[in-house]
């Protein structure tokens, strides 16, 4: 999926993303960088983790959520844990507790 979110084009500026994979580690990265205008970017779109055989997605910066790429992929709910949400929160979501 992040390869597929890396494919698309940025709407403006001079942009780039790059999927970065830790296949040892389990950690996958969706970065961004380049030029808007004068200013430059560089930061991390997406970052999902594979732990304890849950996916954590630590960060997501994209419209239309991860957690619901990864349902329509398959995976279901209670695997995936929104860890940028407070852990308080995470038990009234749809998804995993952890």
């Amino acid at each position: 999926m992040l390869t597929e979110y890396a494919a698309i084009p940025y709407a403006h500026g001079d942009m780039q993303t790059q999927p970065v994979f830790d296949r040892d580690s389990d950690h996958y990265l969706l970065m961004v960088f380049g030029r808007d205008g004068l200013r430059r970017v560089h930061g991390c779109l997406v970052h999902i983790d594979l732990v304890d055989g849950k996916i954590w997605v630590q960060r997501d910066g994209t419209e239309h959520g991860m957690a619901r790429e990864l349902i329509r992929e398959g995976i279901p709910p209670e695997r995936i844990v929104l860890a940028f949400h407070p852990s308080g929160a995470r038990p009234y979501s749809e998804f995993q507790a952890a």
